[in-house]
């Protein structure tokens, strides 16, 4: 049941991402809007796009989580993999997404200071190419 749900999630989640999706909801509330004076803006007319809408985002809430849910976790093993095999990462980064919002806070601060070391060393190297010229 697992594998449909998260098949039948994907595959919602990619379709109603598309750009026919979205025309397709565009039309339906301007057939709402429209038919507004058919209707005179009753309650009725009202009720009928706030119920479709609340029910078509409520469950389009839960799909769509679970495909993120599902392609963070993908894309978070392929880095996990990419920092195993190069033997010059930082092996700290493996698994960072477990790591707490204070633990996240230093590896960030410590790779703002690797950043602006760089950005100093590049520097340098470009002034000294520069007198080269």
């Amino acid at each position: 049941m697992s594998r449909f749900f998260n098949r039948f999630s994907a595959k919602v989640s990619a379709i109603t991402g598309s750009y026919l999706a979205f025309l397709i909801a565009v039309v339906v509330v301007l057939v709402w809007a429209l038919t507004g004076p058919i209707f005179h803006f009753s309650g009725n007319w009202q009720l009928a796009i706030n119920t479709g809408t609340t029910i078509v985002t409520f469950l389009m809430v839960f799909l769509i989580q679970n495909t993120q849910n599902r392609e963070g976790i993908a894309t978070q093993l392929k880095l996990d993999e990419i920092i195993r095999a190069i033997s010059e990462a930082d092996d700290d980064l493996i698994d960072s997404e477990e790591a707490t919002e204070f633990e996240l806070k230093e590896l960030k601060k410590r790779y703002q200071l690797l950043a602006q070391q760089h950005r100093s060393l590049k520097s340098e190297l470009d002034q000294i190419a520069a007198q080269r010229d």
